[in-house]
């Protein structure tokens, strides 16, 4: 059985993560992106998932892995009832979250433009 000190213990030993706040209750970041978050009442957490993972995690354990309401829950922001999962299963998740934050930042990055300009050809003689 977890709680939030385990939680707490997990995210913050993925390379470059710090905890900070979000909506007034712990949220984990890695390059100031979220990829994990205790809810306010610290008996629950939240990893953001890929739609895939989370239905394989959810369909696997459904008591321990729900999501999220409304639009993050779809996107794959999953819900993880802390006094039931296992802190194999609680580790595995949060490394998915922060692998796919990882991710994001580095393929999300938009490259920057080259500036160009013309340059006439210089005329031959």
């Amino acid at each position: 059985m977890m709680n939030a000190e385990h939680f707490r213990r997990i995210a913050l030993q993925m390379e470059g993560a710090i905890e900070g706040a979000h909506m007034g209750h712990p949220d984990f970041r890695v390059n100031g992106r979220i990829f994990a978050t205790l809810h306010p009442d610290l008996q629950r957490g939240m990893v953001k998932l890929t739609p895939e993972q989370q239905q394989r995690f959810t369909r696997e354990n459904p008591e321990m892995f729900v999501p999220e309401s409304g639009a993050w829950g779809r996107q794959g922001c999953t819900r993880v009832r802390l006094d039931l999962v296992g802190e194999d299963a609680l580790g595995e998740t949060i490394t998915l979250a922060w692998q796919n934050t990882t991710r994001k930042n580095v393929v999300g990055q938009a490259k920057p433009k080259r500036k160009t300009r013309s340059i006439p050809p210089s005329p031959k003689r």
